[in-house]
């Protein structure tokens, strides 16, 4: 379901019988503890009690397959917000992967619900979440993918990557049990896997610290990214959290060796110009991008702010910048950033880390030089 609009995406929440009453379940849909079969257009069965929330967007139009080949019209994009945060949801974390026409972007969904039916005691609960679109400015109805466990809190998606027949995205858990106001000691790393980008697998441990390293004995670590080497064909590194970012590399993404670490900040994201490794990360402020010919040495670019200063969703914190570099492909021929800002600083009593997050994005033609859409 979706909307053209010059305005951001905002997400009041459909009750499972809602949904069905309006009949806006038209597949078998499974999502943990409720399953709904449509049998005919007016017709359903619901598999299991309980309640399913799901974000509430404008019906609209999807782009129609005669618009698949076209070009992205960057200058016509209405706003350089993707999903808006409100006083009970953030949008974070973006990541983006463009197959067969379609812009698929995963992201951190966090909803700040009741603890339990009844009580005053509200959580933020972490999920990863999709939503794909052809043209950048209408996007499919958020759908989250990941259990709702405070144990787990699976979030940060960091990339998507092809292997085989597969798709892998990378992930963590951000465990907060106790009401943390960050991820605990439990955090670790994972992949899922997908044929289609769209049904995923159970998450599986990304096992960076070698096969004989128990979970428990790994460390805290947070923020993956996998990316190919640019000299071996064939070899793989994932780059993370943890003591700075570390590093591993695998042939087969399955068994790891570690490789160091460096001083960087959160949410890496790393491409290959011009010959050299760039690195787009999240220092206290802005967008980092450092430049290394071999991940060892790294010298910095640039502080990205983009449109921070005029954008007041962003005014708190502008972070997580996923680079997604399609200059080479004839339909969109730009860069684009996508990255999340808060409306508040972290510590801001309002908000700003668990609400009020937004996803924008901007693009560019040389990884130096960016551009947004008016408004915000």
């Amino acid at each position: 379901m979706l909307r053209n609009s010059s305005t951001a995406f905002e997400f009041p929440v459909y009750t499972l019988s809602e949904m069905i009453k309006s009949r806006r379940i038209s597949c078998c849909l499974t999502a943990g503890r409720s399953e709904v079969i449509e049998t005919s257009r007016r017709r359903f069965l619901c598999a299991a009690a309980g309640t399913l929330a799901f974000p509430r967007t404008p019906i609209g139009a999807l782009p129609s397959e005669e618009t698949k080949g076209e070009k992205i019209r960057f200058g016509k994009l209405p706003s350089p917000v993707l999903f808006r945060g409100d006083e009970r949801t953030a949008f974070r974390d973006p990541a983006a992967v463009y197959h067969d026409g379609w812009f698929h972007l995963f992201f951190t969904y966090v909803r700040i619900e009741a603890a339990s039916r009844g009580s005053a005691d509200r959580r933020p609960y972490l999920r990863v979440a999709w939503s794909k679109s052809r043209d950048l400015s209408r996007w499919t109805e958020v759908r989250p993918f990941t259990p709702e466990d405070l144990n787990l809190n699976y979030s940060s998606p960091g990339d998507v990557i092809r292997a085989g027949d597969d798709w892998i995205l990378c992930l963590q858990t951000y465990p907060r049990p106790n009401g943390e106001k960050y991820g605990n000691r439990e955090a670790r790393i994972w992949t899922m896997r997908s044929a289609d980008l769209e049904h995923w697998s159970g998450a599986r441990l990304l096992r960076v610290k070698g096969p004989d390293v128990p979970q428990n004995a790994m460390g805290r670590m947070i923020d993956p990214y996998l990316f190919a080497d640019k000299d071996e064909p064939g070899k793989w590194w994932c780059i993370y959290k943890q003591n700075g970012l570390s590093m591993s590399w695998s042939r087969d993404l399955e068994t790891w060796t570690t490789a160091g670490n460096f001083a960087a900040a959160e949410n890496p994201c790393v491409l290959v110009d011009g010959g050299e490794y760039v690195l787009f990360d999240s220092p206290a402020g802005g967008i980092g991008v450092k430049r290394s010919a071999d991940l060892r040495s790294w010298r910095d670019v640039a502080l990205l702010k983009l449109g921070q200063d005029e954008w007041p969703w962003a005014q708190g914190r502008l972070t997580a910048g996923f680079v997604l570099d399609l200059r080479r492909d004839p339909n969109v021929g730009k860069a684009i950033m996508f990255f999340h800002g808060s409306r508040y600083p972290e510590e801001d009593p309002r908000g700003g880390f668990d609400n009020f997050a937004s996803i924008g994005f901007a693009w560019s033609d040389d990884l130096e030089h960016w551009s947004w859409a008016s408004g915000g």
